[in-house]
């Protein structure tokens, strides 16, 4: 009975020193107020909007009589990633981009759902609001997701189309290996820096060396209020559905981009994309040796060159369609 007695006592014991472990550990990761890292991230083209019960994060930069692109981060990034391709385009273009429900300065959505039929609604009503009727619409990884369903749920008002690695396909393999499982929500509460860096890394090819920089930007949003749940509830609520028939009615021009060291969306399904986008009035498809998933983050201003052109290229055709003589 004694010894029972002790082993009693040095179980009681180890447990009260691993919750005092994991207390202090949840006090080490806690969150990040919101209105801290808006005074780190925001700057003076930041903007606020309240959009279907969420407060939206957006910029919007350019000459507003100009052309217009809408611009749809990756999953797990935000709008601020995008910056070159601001930079090469806000002199001729009316750049819109804005952060997805679970990231960057946007943060949580107060209903808890975070599927792609609320992200739709959120994406759709937020460019309404926006004032914008004809654009062009690009989007990487989850954002080539937003970017062919919104063709697909509004025809008529994207004019054309901009694919960098869209994640459409790895998405539904995901999907089919299995939910994220409840243990992975002990993120909610011990999230080490480790881990961005390490899916930021995986995500790089050889382009460009991985600054501490970004890694502290990644760690910091992913640490605002609330968003260490909602990122796991949106992985959780993910199913991207028929996505192969909406590549197929996609009817536009397409300028395919893709990373060919990527390891996520694999460089061979772009091959597969390509075949499905069979309806596109057009397909110009550029690849990048050397750069991996997150390619707006490793080679953002040099394939932002690329878009520029062929945006440029672009409106010159359709300019000059709406003034020929008939």
């Amino acid at each position: 009975m004694k010894f029972l007695r002790v082993v009693a006592w040095m179980l009681c014991g180890l447990a009260a020193i691993a919750l005092i472990g994991f207390l202090i550990a949840a006090w080490i990761y806690r969150d990040i107020p919101a209105a801290e890292l808006e005074t780190k991230y925001g700057n003076q083209e930041s903007r606020f909007m309240n959009v279907a019960g969420v407060r939206i994060h957006y910029r919007d930069e350019g000459p507003h009589e100009a052309p217009v692109i809408v611009l749809v981060h990756a999953n797990f990034a935000s709008l601020l990633g995008w910056a070159p391709w601001v930079e090469a385009l806000k002199d001729s273009y009316r750049v819109v981009r804005f952060d997805m429900t679970s990231h960057g300065l946007t943060g949580p959505d107060p209903t808890g759902d975070y599927t792609l039929e609320r992200t739709m609604e959120i994406t759709e009503k937020f460019i309404d609001a926006m004032g914008i009727d004809k654009f062009t619409m690009a989007g990487t990884s989850l954002g080539g997701t937003v970017s062919v369903l919104y063709d697909h749920r509004n025809p008529g008002r994207v004019k054309r189309m901009i694919l960098l690695s869209p994640g459409s396909l790895e998405g539904k393999q995901q999907k089919a290996r299995g939910n994220v499982p409840d243990s992975a929500y002990i993120l909610k509460y011990i999230m080490p820096k480790a881990l961005p860096e390490f899916m930021l890394r995986s995500g790089f090819g050889t382009k460009r060396e991985l600054s501490d920089e970004l890694i502290d930007r990644w760690y910091e949003l992913w640490m605002r209020d609330g968003q260490r749940e909602a990122q796991l509830d949106r992985l959780r609520q993910y199913d991207s559905g028929d996505i192969e028939s909406v590549y197929r009615q996609l009817d536009i021009p397409v300028l395919l981009l893709w990373g060919e060291a990527n390891t996520t969306a694999k460089f061979e399904q772009a091959e597969e994309v390509m075949h499905l986008l069979e309806n596109a009035a057009s397909i110009k498809f550029i690849s990048y040796p050397g750069v991996g998933h997150m390619a707006v983050q490793e080679a953002g201003a040099e394939i932002a060159v690329d878009v520029r052109e062929w945006l440029d290229a672009q409106v010159a055709i359709a300019n000059e369609s709406e003034t020929s003589p008939d």
